[in-house]
């Protein structure tokens, strides 16, 4: 399984398997964060396979309020909580490094993330991608990718 975790407020959590998608728009608490990730990683750790996530290595920008960065850095520090606590092993990746892999990107915020929406829908066009989940969905991506190099490169760190 892998998973990608968009950690913003209006961000969302990607879990790939070999054969299914599951996306979600960041739920509200703590709470139901941990038991969405909790109830997938019962499900998948039956099945006997690894699990590996990305979530984006981001901070607050200038111009941001104290409270939103406050709440961004509360649900930043949330999820990091929530893989730590579940063991799961996790890199952290900057949004340059996986838009990046997805290749050039336009430089306007607006019509960077329609672009990363696009990509994500072409690539699971029978889902519902939204500009929430997409940006999720495309890091979850970049985590299979990458976990897969890997495999074949006789690395044997997640540095990804």
């Amino acid at each position: 399984m892998y998973i990608g975790i968009d950690p913003g407020i209006s961000g969302a959590v990607a879990c790939i398997t070999a054969d299914e998608l599951f996306c979600m728009a960041c739920p509200g608490t703590i709470g139901d964060m941990n038991d969405s990730v909790v109830q997938l990683v019962r499900i998948h750790k039956h099945t006997g396979h690894k699990i590996y996530a990305v979530i984006e290595a981001v901070h607050s920008m200038p111009g941001n309020g104290i409270a939103s960065s406050w709440k961004f850095a509360k649900n930043y520090g949330q999820w990091l909580g929530i893989l730590a606590g579940n063991k799961i092993p996790y890199t952290q990746v900057t949004p340059q490094k996986w838009m990046k892999w997805l290749g050039s990107m336009p430089r306007d915020r607006k019509d960077r993330k329609n672009h990363i929406k696009h990509i994500a829908q072409q690539r699971y066009p029978e889902h519902k991608i939204t500009l929430k989940t997409a940006d999720a969905i495309l890091i979850a991506e970049y985590c299979r990718y990458n976990m897969i190099v890997n495999q074949y490169d006789n690395s044997s760190s997640y540095n990804i």
